[in-house]
C-alpha cells in the first residue's frame, strides 16, 4: 500500500473508532430503557409525592430520556429496590444510605443538601456546666445526660467518641438517657446533670460553623452560653444524599450531579418540591461523608445482635 494509502486508512481508522466509541457511551439511555427514581413519601401521604409530575419533566429534560419516580413506602423498601438493581438513584436519609452502602457496596452518593446558613449536616458536642467536665476522661467521675439511646442525638456521640479512639458503652452508669432532647437540656438547666451531649450544625472542615443546634436551645431555655464548656465535638454527620447505584454510566453521573448542584438557583420552584427541609442548595458528596453515618448503623446493628 502506497504512503499516503497508508495515511489514509490509518486516519479513517482512527475516525471509526471514535465514532464507536462515541456510540458506546451514547447507548446508556438505551441500556437503561427508563430511568427509576425512588423515593420515599411523607407519613400518611400514601404513594403519592407532591410535584411528582413536575419533578418527572425537570429530570427528564436532564437525562435527555425517560425518567419514572418509584414511590417507596419506606427505606427499607427504598433500600431493598436500589440493592437489587430496580431503580437507579435513591433519595436517602443518612443513615439509610449507609445501610445500603453496608448491604451492597453497589451506590454512591452524587449530592446532599444544604442548609440556608451554609450547614451540611450536625456535630455531636459534649458541652459541660461550669466547667465541671474539663476533658473526655473527667465523664466517669461526674453524671453525663444524653438522647433516648434509640436517638441519633446518643448514637451520634457514641459512634463520633469510636471513631476517635474513646469507647464508652452505652449502658456507661455515668450516662443518663433522658427520654427527649428538651428534658435532656432541662437536666442540664437545672444542675442535675454536669454534662450534656447535643448538637450543633456544621459546615465542612475546617470552617466555621453556624449557630443553632443545643447551646442555642440552652440559651433561649434561659441558661448562660458563658456557663458552657465545649469539651468534645464528633465528625460530620452529613445530611442524607441523592444516591445512584456505582454501575451507572458516568456521563449519567455527570448530568445528575450538574443538574442538582445547579437547581435551586435554575429552577427555584422544582427545587422546592424535591427538597423541602434544607433551602440552602445540593453540593457534591461522596463517600467519606457518610463514614459516621455507616458508623452508627454498625452499631445499631451490633445492639441488635446482642438482643
Amino acid at each position: 500500500m502506497r504512503p499516503a494509502l497508508k495515511a489514509f486508512a490509518a486516519v479513517l481508522a482512527l475516525l471509526l473508532d471514535a465514532s464507536c466509541a462515541n456510540l458506546a457511551r451514547a447507548d446508556w439511555r438505551d441500556v437503561i430503557g427508563t430511568f427509576r427514581i425512588g423515593i420515599v413519601a411523607e407519613p400518611g401521604a400514601g404513594n403519592t409525592v407532591p410535584g411528582l409530575a413536575l419533578l418527572t419533566d425537570a429530570y427528564t429534560k436532564a437525562l435527555g430520556m425517560k425518567v419514572e419516580f418509584v414511590v417507596a413506602r419506606d427505606y427499607a423498601a427504598l433500600i431493598e429496590a436500589q440493592a437489587n438493581a430496580r431503580i437507579e438513584y435513591a433519595i436517602y436519609s443518612a443513615s439509610a444510605y449507609a445501610t445500603v452502602s453496608e448491604r451492597c457496596g453497589c451506590v454512591e452518593p452524587l449530592a446532599a443538601p444544604l442548609d440556608s446558613d451554609g450547614a451540611s449536616g450536625i456535630r455531636s458536642v459534649l458541652l459541660a456546666r461550669d466547667g465541671r467536665v474539663p476533658d473526655l476522661t473527667a465523664m466517669a467521675a461526674h453524671r453525663v445526660v444524653m438522647a433516648p439511646s434509640d436517638s441519633v442525638g446518643a448514637l451520634l456521640p457514641l459512634a463520633g467518641l469510636a471513631a476517635d479512639g474513646v469507647k464508652v458503652a452505652e449502658d456507661a452508669p455515668f450516662l443518663t438517657h433522658a427520654n427527649s432532647a428538651a428534658a435532656a437540656e432541662a437536666m442540664l438547666v437545672d444542675g442535675v446533670a454536669d454534662a450534656i451531649f447535643g448538637w450543633m450544625p456544621a459546615v465542612a472542615d475546617g470552617l466555621p460553623n453556624p449557630p443553632g443546634g443545643t447551646v442555642a436551645r440552652l440559651e433561649a431555655a434561659g441558661f448562660s452560653k458563658s456557663a458552657l464548656q465545649v469539651v468534645w465535638t464528633s465528625g460530620l454527620l452529613r445530611y442524607g444524599p441523592h444516591a445512584v447505584r456505582s454501575d451507572l454510566d458516568p456521563e449519567a453521573k455527570r448530568r445528575l450531579t450538574v443538574f442538582l448542584t445547579n437547581l435551586r438557583s435554575t429552577a427555584p420552584d422544582i427545587y422546592d418540591l424535591l427538597e423541602q427541609r434544607h433551602s440552602g442548595g445540593f453540593a457534591v458528596a461522596g463517600p467519606r461523608d457518610y463514614v459516621l453515618a455507616a458508623a452508627i448503623v454498625r452499631l445499631v446493628s451490633a445492639r441488635g445482635r446482642k438482643h
